[in-house]
């Protein structure tokens, strides 16, 4: 049986946070990988890129690892019934439970993260501790069999991270070669600690009018986790 992989995707998500890990596990031995959806109808990214899921959450087989990717839509989906009951059924008996960005929200909100050390993107570390996470400011956090990834671009990290867990170490750099993944930014300010405090300050502006009701959320999401 081929390994099994499958991402969730929702409105609004950042389509970097699939489409990029998509890419190593693509390229991984035998392995299929699905995106699935509530319904087949394609799913608006939050840039406006559609993507076409080829699975439902409800004709979906067993799942050998589930991933979520994070964008401005998981607001919403840290409070889906449909989705969070998905995840913690399917993440009980998945081998990998795995995500990119505020992805980890998500899994969160599902009680997949009670105990463990996690990641998300810097703005919103704190969030995952709502849920009973431990929150780590590291590009790509491994405990036992949750994988965690930061921001949008850390996808690529964690994916190479994961075929080198289930793989070998051959396999992902053979996989890291075929992309050409040889990151060169061209200024090193990709992360609150490396940049200017003016550039944190106006990515911070940029991102505030969603903080207000992410934090509302996910403390709605901790209540309901927690049976209040």
């Amino acid at each position: 049986m081929p390994l099994r992989i499958g991402f969730i995707i929702y409105p609004e998500f950042t389509q970097l946070d699939m489409t990029a890990p998509f890419e190593v596990f693509a390229r991984m031995p035998n392995t299929e990988v699905l995106v699935l959806g509530k319904t087949r109808d394609a799913v608006p990214s939050d840039h406006g890129l559609h993507i076409l899921p080829n699975g439902t959450l409800l004709d979906c087989p067993q799942l050998d690892m589930v991933c979520v990717p994070g964008g401005p839509g998981c607001s919403a989906i840290v409070e889906d019934d449909e989705v969070l009951t998905f995840l913690s059924e399917r993440g009980a008996k998945a081998d990998y439970v795995t995500s990119v960005c505020t992805g980890s929200l998500v899994l969160a909100a599902a009680g997949l993260l009670r105990g463990y050390r996690a990641t998300t993107h810097w703005s919103v570390l704190e969030l995952l501790a709502l849920c009973g996470a431990i929150p780590v400011n590291e590009r790509v956090v491994v405990d036992r069999n949750r994988i965690t990834g930061a921001g949008v671009t850390s996808g690529i990290d964690t994916a190479l991270r994961i075929a080198a867990t289930i793989f070998g170490e051959e396999v992902a750099c053979e996989i890291q070669l075929r992309l050409e993944y040889d990151p060169q930014p061209p200024f090193d300010c990709g992360s609150p600690v490396k940049a200017q405090a003016s550039i944190v300050e106006r990515a911070r502006a940029v991102m505030e009018h969603r903080m207000g009701d992410r934090c509302a959320a996910m403390a709605r999401a901790a209540a309901r986790l927690n049976g209040g």
